[in-house]
């Protein structure tokens, strides 16, 4: 699970003016999911290249 702090910062950052505890968690959730998502695709990305390690363009690749 991602920190709560960094996901409340960012909602604040992107101009929120309060964010609830059920709103970061929800948000958390959300990008956890997402970038699991993109984790399981560079994987794949790599293996498909013939390669074991995960690099950059896999990720960039997967993130589309």
């Amino acid at each position: 699970m991602i920190p709560k702090a960094p996901v409340a910062r960012i909602l604040l950052e992107a101009g929120a003016k309060r964010v609830s505890a059920d709103a970061v968690d929800a948000f958390a959730e959300v990008i956890t999911e997402l970038t699991e998502k993109i984790a399981v695709q560079a994987s794949k990305n790599a293996n498909h290249a013939g390669r074991k390690t995960v690099q950059e363009e896999d990720i960039k690749l997967a993130a589309r």
